[in-house]
């Protein structure tokens, strides 16, 4: 996301930054902490910044959202999908990434498509796990499928194979933490001959991690995860994409995109309404820009209490068997 940021950031100042003077990015790690989140928010505001930009992880996001919102500060959440991303609607915040229950959805979809209606889920204890158990429970009851949670505070990786084979568990989706639990429990599925037939999934997208691949090896390929880009980049985009590789020395991920497309917006927003915080939050409805992934437009959407771009390119992808650098798209939606 980073690198995203970064080379939108240095594109916007040598085509002369806005209205003459540089853009500047003043980066905060949050750690994937809500606290340091909410504290890295007060700092920020304290500094004088015209906006909020950023943030991968939901939870932490979460926080980030409340207190910008309290704060009266712009922040355009680049990657977070928790569909409740504040308590109440906000006039403050705006989204880039799909929220889950959108995306999720296409993964249930995709699930039923590929003949799977009885799923495990190894879940973790996070208002982001239990919100996707809770999504794919909603989806699938009225078609015919079921949701079987598999509670991982109580079970150790080589547990789960037992509860899949007692259960009849076609699939297995990984609702846990990376590298770990989700590595060891990938290891343990793969090893049990009683599971050759059984589907792993990773609806949040840990597999598209490189460290993902580096962990498991030949393990990693052949499960199926979101990833939040179009079938064919636009001219925009596959000129973003060969900059990122150049940067990053591999294949950028979506997320890198998601932060090149967060600072187009906010410089074209800081263009057009200058730096005062709430001219920019009452923008939010007038974007029109074209980003690496299509035209970002923000919306109301009904129960998303932030402005949100409805829809960007979600895709089911997977890492290929034959080439676990390479990824199959699956399914699209």
């Amino acid at each position: 996301m980073l690198a995203g940021l970064e080379l939108a950031v240095r594109e916007v100042n040598e085509a002369g930054g806005i209205a003459g003077r540089p853009l500047e990015l003043v980066v905060r790690d949050t750690a994937a902490d809500p606290q340091r989140a909410a504290a890295a928010v007060d700092e920020l505001a304290h500094l004088g910044v015209a906006a909020l930009a950023g943030e991968y992880h939901s939870v932490v996001a979460r926080a980030a959202a409340a207190r910008a919102d309290a704060l009266g500060l712009p922040f355009l959440c680049s990657s977070a999908v928790l569909d409740a991303l504040t308590e109440q609607p906000t006039e403050w915040v705006a989204r880039l990434a799909p929220a889950q229950s959108h995306g999720w959805r296409i993964y249930a979809d995709f699930l039923l498509s590929a003949g799977h209606s009885r799923i495990a889920v190894a879940a973790q204890p996070s208002v982001y796990w239990a919100s996707g158990a809770r999504i794919l429970r909603d989806y699938l009851a009225p078609r015919g499928g079921s949701v079987i949670e598999l509670d991982m505070r109580a079970l150790a990786p080589a547990a789960v194979c037992d509860e899949l084979v007692d259960n009849r568990a076609t699939a297995l989706l990984l609702l846990v933490g990376h590298p770990e639990p989700a590595v060891s429990i990938v290891t343990s599925v793969r090893r049990d001959r009683r599971l050759a037939e059984i589907m792993i999934g990773a609806p949040a997208g840990q597999p598209e991690f490189a460290e993902w691949a580096t962990l498991l090896g030949d393990d990693s390929a052949a499960i199926p995860f979101l990833r939040y880009l179009p079938e064919r980049l636009s001219p925009l985009g596959a000129r973003v994409e060969t900059a990122l590789r150049e940067r990053l020395a591999e294949a950028p991920s979506f997320v890198s995109f998601e932060g090149y497309d967060t600072v187009t917006v906010l410089a074209d927003v800081l263009r057009s309404h200058g730096a005062d915080r709430a001219r920019t939050a009452e923008s939010w409805p007038r974007v029109a820009v074209e980003g690496t992934r299509g035209q970002i437009q923000f919306s109301r959407t009904p129960g998303i209490s932030v402005w949100q771009w409805a829809w960007t390119p979600v895709q089911v992808v997977d890492r290929d068997p034959a080439e676990p650098g390479r990824f199959r798209i699956l399914h699209t939606g």
